[in-house]
């Protein structure tokens, strides 16, 4: 038998929820307003997918371990799709233009085109093209 969940909901500990914010509407992303206060914000990814990001004090009550220090130690790498390689290099260039770091090089292969960038956090997010199976 195999699980399958309706949602899914990622959660990430910012220093600054409002400059957050910002960043990724720069991007073009919008934000769930039923699922937003001064906690957190409910980043659409998708129809079905949402990146919570939330305080560093709010997201330390979820877990009893300490929140990672980004800029020594990567917690997890967030890969989100795009329709096209060129939207994977428009949104690249906004998250460049909006603060973001540079990640890793640009790789374009057989199946896959993809490119990184480092939020204002220090995560890590992939924008990945794939074509069709």
């Amino acid at each position: 038998m195999s699980i399958q969940s309706s949602h899914i909901f990622v959660n990430l500990p910012v220093k600054n929820l409002e400059k957050s914010v910002s960043f990724f509407q720069e991007l073009g992303f919008e934000f769930e307003n039923k699922m937003t206060n001064d906690d957190g914000a409910a980043l659409i990814i998708g129809p079905t997918s949402y990146v919570m990001l939330l305080t560093e004090s709010y997201f330390k009550g979820f877990t009893k371990k300490g929140i990672t220090d980004t800029s020594s130690h990567s917690e997890v790498i967030l890969t989100i799709s795009a329709s096209s390689k060129a939207k994977v290099d428009e949104l690249i260039s906004k998250a460049l233009k909006a603060g973001a770091q540079p990640a890793n090089e640009k790789v374009d292969d057989e199946f896959m085109y993809y490119a990184s960038f480092i939020d204002l956090d220090g995560h890590m997010w992939e924008v990945l093209y794939m074509e069709e199976m």
